[in-house]
Formats: structure tokens, C-alpha cells, sequence
């Protein structure tokens, strides 16, 4: 089962590469990652009251996969986003992988995503506001980029 001590944490190098993309012959794997994701941000859940999202990187699986559950459990195969408002709103974003800091970060109002999803069919998604936040979040995890990279300044940091 996976916990918190299998998130990788702030500084760890792996959190900072380009993740692959996953390939069709790799969808049987998919189910696992996506087993040992919601089992890691069900233990974040537990101990730090707070988690809708995780990428795959943060387990170490370097692959452009991430794993959403708000209202729903989904999985995003691939993503891309395909339009970001040029709107932005400011806001204190949180991680699993340095779970007891917040970062100020600029992010789009709204974006549309298209991505595949556990049965390899593509899907598009328009979403905004803490949804569009949470997508860029996890998005930015498969590019090897972090909140604490996309802090407004040097005070955009605090402790929960």
C-alpha cells in the first residue's frame, strides 16, 4: 500500500524531468499506478486534511499520468491543454510533495484539456477557477515544474 513516505519530496530530482508519454501497450499498467496514486492521497488526505489531485511523477512513475478525485475519480492519460485564458487569478497552492507549504502562484481562470482516459478514448474537458488551478498544478508536475517555481515572489511562501 502507498503512503505519504512513498511521495517524493521537495528536492528529490526526479520531480523536476519531462515525464513520457504512456504509450497504448501500457494501459494494463495503468490500474496499478492509479491504485498506488488514490492510495497515496488517501493517506495525504488522512494526515494533512487536504488532496484532489496527483501526478504520477510524485509516486516516481515517469509518465505523463495524473490522477483526480474531487467529485469523482479520474484518470488523465496524456493531457494537453489546448486553450488557457488569458485571465489569471492569484491564490496559496499546497503539494503533496512538501505538504506543510504554501506557494502564491498566478494561474488561468479557465482552460480546456484534452486527454485520454483509463479505456484510451480521448476526451475534452473546460474547466475554471480551483478546477482549472488543480489541473495546471498536476499538468505542470509532468513537465518537471513545481509551485515553488511559479511563486509571485520571495514572500509567496508560508507555512501551514
Amino acid at each position: 500500500m502507498k503512503t505519504v513516505g512513498d511521495i517524493l519530496k521537495l528536492g528529490d530530482p526526479r520531480l523536476y524531468e519531462t515525464c513520457e508519454p504512456v504509450q497504448k501497450e501500457e494501459l494494463p499498467l495503468v490500474k496499478n499506478w492509479v491504485k498506488d496514486l488514490h492510495e497515496a492521497m488517501e493517506d495525504i488526505r488522512k494526515q494533512y486534511g487536504f488532496g484532489r489531485g496527483i501526478a504520477a511523477p510524485q509516486l516516481g512513475i515517469m509518465k505523463r499520468l495524473f490522477y483526480l478525485n474531487f467529485d469523482r475519480p479520474m484518470v488523465i492519460i496524456n493531457p494537453e491543454i489546448i486553450h488557457a485564458s488569458p485571465e489569471m487569478f492569484e491564490l496559496w497552492d499546497d503539494c503533496m510533495s512538501f505538504p506543510n507549504l504554501l506557494v502564491k502562484v498566478k494561474r488561468h481562470q479557465s482552460l480546456t484539456l484534452e486527454y485520454l482516459d483509463e479505456n484510451w478514448e480521448k476526451q475534452s474537458w473546460t474547466v475554471q477557477d480551483d478546477i482549472s488551478e488543480l489541473v495546471q498544478h498536476e499538468y505542470d508536475h509532468l513537465d518537471g515544474v513545481l509551485c515553488t517555481m511559479r511563486a509571485i515572489d520571495e514572500k509567496s511562501f508560508r507555512w501551514r
